[in-house]
């Protein structure tokens, strides 16, 4: 009785799947012959819709090649070499110059910790000096300025526009940027104006400001006058996109700050919590907490405070720091 259940089953199951490969063959079927069906008639329509296809795919293929170029661009960010990161912070010194202010503040941030802190501090002193501080700076100079150019870089994308449409030639709007628009989208608009005059294409300058300031703006703006310049194509409508998309993520960037604005204050509050109740005990009782500067045990124990304050202070600001 059961191997008969069993058979029945086996049999209904069976039933059931090659009605469904029977079903799904013949609907898989049908679209194939109407695409054959519309293809043939796509063939034997005129020449011009065939080759308006033919300019829309040549189009999309160089989207994509752009977007390739793109994505590697993004993978090679992370190796930067320090000649690129002074030009992306806008400071107009060399590599060597870098380098030996870096050696100057370790001289005098290990000097200073050798005098006051001890013998022991000394070489961390010199690491701060040499290699914190100073790429501190240059990280904190480069985000401001790429900060600055997000802020002026729509405007300029806009006046673009404006003047594409009334009939100015790409040139001519490019230089228009580059005498009235704000630093640093002024200076970078500049730097294309000057590239083009000594031979480069408009879009070969282009990319060299996406390099000069490596933000996705700016890789999306190489790759719509990329692909304008080769493929054709309606810039204006084009940058008008772009433009929008550009007004979008600043917005979208302003309510993430204002958002996260209360969860930014308390973490301000916690990190400095142990400064101010570290002043305030010196007010009260010097002796107290003097111990920590003036006896070995204090300093040692003084150093680990600092280095977990450290950790937790990092761990606190990855936190609140929202990614637009």
């Amino acid at each position: 009785m059961v191997n008969s259940k069993l058979m029945i089953i086996s049999f209904a199951g069976v039933s059931i799947a090659g009605l469904l490969g029977l079903l799904v063959y013949s609907a898989t079927a049908g679209s194939s012959r109407s695409a054959d069906r519309r293809l043939a008639a796509l063939r034997g329509g005129d020449q011009k819709g065939g080759s308006r296809e033919g300019e829309a795919a040549a189009r999309r293929k160089q989207v994509a090649e752009s977007l390739k170029e793109l994505e590697n661009k993004a993978k090679d960010r992370n190796r930067v070499p320090l000649e690129t990161r002074l030009v992306q912070a806008g400071l107009a010194i060399t590599k060597q110059t870098f380098i030996i202010a870096s050696c100057i503040f370790a001289f005098v941030f290990g000097l200073a910790a050798f005098f006051l802190l001890g013998p022991l501090y000394a070489l961390g002193g010199v690491v701060v000096g040499g290699l914190g501080l100073p790429n501190w700076i240059l990280a904190r100079r480069r985000k401001k300025r790429i900060k600055d150019f997000l802020t002026e870089f729509p405007s300029a994308v806009e006046v673009i526009i404006r003047g594409v449409k009334s009939g100015l030639p790409l040139g001519a709007c490019l230089q228009t940027v580059a005498g009235q628009a704000k630093e640093p989208v002024r200076s970078e608009f500049q730097a294309i104006v000057a590239a083009t005059s000594v031979g480069l294409t408009i879009g070969q300058a282009v990319d060299r400001m996406s390099s000069r300031v490596p933000i996705p703006e700016t890789n999306f703006f190489a790759i719509v006058i990329n692909v304008q310049q080769t493929s054709g194509g309606n810039l204006t409508e084009a940058l008008g996109n772009l433009s929008k998309v550009l007004r979008d993520r600043v917005t979208m960037d302003l309510k993430v700050k204002a958002l996260s604005s209360e969860a930014k204050s308390s973490a301000w509050i916690i990190g400095l919590l142990p400064f101010m109740m570290g002043g305030l005990i010196y007010l009260m009782q010097p002796s107290y907490i003097s111990v920590l500067w003036t006896t070995g045990t204090g300093k040692i124990l003084l150093a680990g405070v600092a280095f977990w304050m450290s950790i937790g202070t990092f761990i606190m600001r990855q936190m609140v720091n929202f990614k637009t």
